[in-house]
């Protein structure tokens, strides 16, 4: 840990900070936001608010902190001085772009004109000025100079009849010549620096209709069609365009028969005049042009698409690929699907690898095997996620379509995952860690909870019972579950869930459940203001507490004589258990509620995190901030010490999971 001090937000931080170990994240759904550095060293693209600079050998990362909120392009200058960024903000506010040293790794420039998002951003060949293009509530394009981070001159994108713009990229060879693209709009813009201004040119499309999405200049070299240099469009028809720089005029498009799905939606030119063209259905394509000559009765050049390669993830829905980037020449390139998946790809033999896999919507939970700190499992909309701790890479995936997965929990035996989705049901899933295998074992418990299952927690078993399930719902009701081992009809051992007992008590969604340690008692958190501890041998109530606030997050303490809570009002508060009453509560944060908390094995310290996005280590005697954890973009969502008590693993609304030294 650094003893570091910085104010982030409202909140003066002047604890040490925690080290972040290594970043489990990649927003895939930026269009173009994966880049390689001119240095071929480094990658650079968005996660939440923060530009991530990763080495490609070590993958050591770091990253960039000053947007306020999610990063929405990301632009590289051709000399690698410079990294520009835009993000998105709220309705009736500016939305910024930052100009960043990359040597120095420190924002020097931060611009501020356009409203609500920018949509896009690029640089000047010799980095004399940065282009900027504002989203559909702004509808203009800025012009920047790069050394003063002072505005030369704006425009509106596209004229009143036109849809709105999406993509902008600068000549390779002219410093005042630039094209923006979008929803039946095509423009070549001049600057003119005397003057102050930027003039638009349209492109003469003749009957063609398109909207596009990605352009790629080709304006420093002589294509293989022996044409005048070009710049290329793809479109959401799955076409390419092609327009003559000096002409302004449309010349030709392909594939016209092998279009391809769902609309080409990133484009990368090699040096060698083919194409790589990615797919909303994300499909990977290389194309090339024909010659006229090399054409019977064809007086133009067309596109061959050559080689195919398809998102082996694709199986039951379209990913799309949003960015190809090359590396030097595109030997090498790295393609990205908005799942947040990232490939490295080989040119000479069209094969690729899988290095990254990252959530792409809200981590909703996280947990480690019973005394194990190897593994974690966290789970999204749609899926489960098993993760090696130590090679930071993912082991398997579960799914189940059009279902969001609110809460899992591992089995004390480590051989069963219990998680808890939106349609009512509890899924259980073998899980045997030697072969890293995960197969579904039961049928789940059906209509478990009729609002969707919120929480769950699991105890050991007793006798010929395999273990017991604890489930809270939308509705507030608390369900003791047994799940148990039984021969059916035709001798095979089969698992058999029974209901026990329903408890009647929250009135709102339930939250958080913990178990005791000797499977007795357990304690459940609710939105409703309520914190009820029950007697799991007799099914009834013991204890409750009441707050005003909605509580997130429940914790017991290491002799479970105590429990610690916290929620909306952002208090921490501790509670005896035998009579439910307040013994003391602290500010846990200054901004925003508290959604998670965590205890330590040994009992000294806890964790926090919460809607101010700081993950906090907390001495639980002194109840005072021990380390802060400065790292996250979104929303914390849920924290977890590993057993070991050497890391702590922070989950986040960005889909970002987040592995902290922890060194106390």
């Amino acid at each position: 840990m650094s003893n570091q001090h910085k104010d982030v937000g409202d909140v003066a931080v002047d604890v040490p900070r925690l080290e972040i170990d290594s970043i489990l994240g990649l927003n895939g759904k930026v269009h173009g936001g994966m880049k390689v550095h001119p240095n071929r060293q480094h990658l650079i693209y968005p996660l939440g608010c923060a530009v991530v600079i990763e080495d490609i050998s070590t993958n050591k990362q770091e990253s960039l902190w000053g947007h306020t909120d999610y990063v929405t392009c990301i632009g590289v200058s051709n000399s690698g001085k410079y990294i520009a960024s835009g993000q998105r903000t709220h309705m009736g506010f500016k939305a910024e772009v930052i100009i960043w040293d990359y040597e120095k790794r420190k924002a020097i420039h931060a611009l501020t004109l356009h409203k609500v998002k920018v949509e896009a951003v690029a640089f000047s060949p010799n980095d004399l000025y940065l282009a900027t293009l504002g989203g559909k509530d702004d509808g203009s394009v800025v012009i920047w100079n790069v050394a003063t981070g002072e505005s030369i001159c704006g425009h509106p994108a596209q004229v009143e009849s036109a849809g709105n713009t999406l993509c902008l990229a600068f000549s390779n060879v002219n410093d005042n010549v630039f094209v923006t693209g979008g929803d039946g709009t095509l423009r070549v813009w001049e600057l003119d620096l005397e003057n102050r201004k930027i003039r638009p040119k349209e492109v003469t499309m003749g009957q063609i209709k398109r909207v596009i999405t990605c352009i790629e200049m080709a304006d420093d070299f002589e294509t293989e069609t022996g044409n005048p240099p070009f710049f290329f469009c793809g479109t959401t028809t799955g076409d390419v365009l092609a327009i003559n720089m000096k002409t302004k005029l449309f010349q030709f498009l392909g594939p016209e028969k092998d279009k391809l799905s769902l609309g080409v939606t990133s484009l990368a030119l090699l040096k060698t005049g083919e194409f790589l063209l990615g797919a909303g259905d994300g499909t990977l394509a290389l194309a090339k042009f024909i010659k006229p000559a090399e054409q019977i009765k064809k007086a133009t050049p067309s596109m061959k698409i050559i080689k195919k390669w398809k998102d082996p993830e694709n199986k039951n829905r379209a990913s799309a690929i949003t960015s190809i980037a090359l590396r030097g020449i595109g030997h090498q390139f790295f393609v990205v699907t908005d799942n947040s998946q990232l490939y490295k790809f080989n040119f000479a033999e069209f094969s690729c690898e899988l290095i990254k896999t990252c959530h792409s919507t809200t981590v909703h939970d996280v947990c480690f095997p019973y005394g194990a700190s190897e593994l974690i499992a966290t789970c999204q909309y749609e899926e489960i996620r098993i993760w090696e701790l130590k090679g930071k890479k993912e082991l398997r995936r579960l799914k189940v379509q059009n279902m969001t997965c609110s809460a899992i929990e591992i089995t004390r035996d480590g051989k069963k995952i219990v998680s808890a989705w939106n349609d009512g049901i509890i899924r259980v899933h073998g899980f045997d860690s030697k072969s890293n295998i995960v197969e579904r074992i039961t049928g789940g418990i059906r209509n478990a909870h009729t609002k969707g299952v919120t929480a769950v927690a699991c105890t050991g078993g007793k006798g010929t019972e395999d273990f017991r399930i604890i489930s809270g719902g939308g509705e507030g009701l608390v369900r003791i579950w047994t799940v148990s081992q039984v021969y059916n009809g035709k001798g095979e051992m089969i698992y058999k869930d029974t209901l026990v007992e329903t408890l009647k008590e929250h009135k709102g969604a339930v939250s958080c459940i913990k178990v005791k340690k000797n499977d007795k008692e357990c304690v459940s958190s609710s939105l409703d203001g309520t914190c009820i501890i029950w007697d799991l041998v007799k099914n009834c109530r013991s204890q409750i507490v009441f707050a005003n606030t909605l509580f997130h997050c429940v914790c017991y303490s290491h002799d479970e004589c105590q429990i610690i809570t916290s929620g909306t009002d952002r208090k921490i508060s501790y509670w005896e258990t035998y009579d439910g009453s307040m013994i003391r509560d602290v500010e846990g944060a200054k901004t925003g509620a508290i959604n998670a908390m965590d205890l330590s094995n040994d009992g000294r310290y806890f964790v926090t995190g919460g809607d101010d996005k700081l993950l906090k280590v907390w001495d639980y005697n002194e109840a005072t901030v021990k380390a802060v954890g400065i790292g996250h973009s979104g929303n914390i969502t849920r924290v977890k010490i590993c057993p070991n008590q050497k890391f702590i693993v922070s989950i986040s609304e960005d889909g970002a999971v987040i592995l902290w030294k922890y060194n106390f």
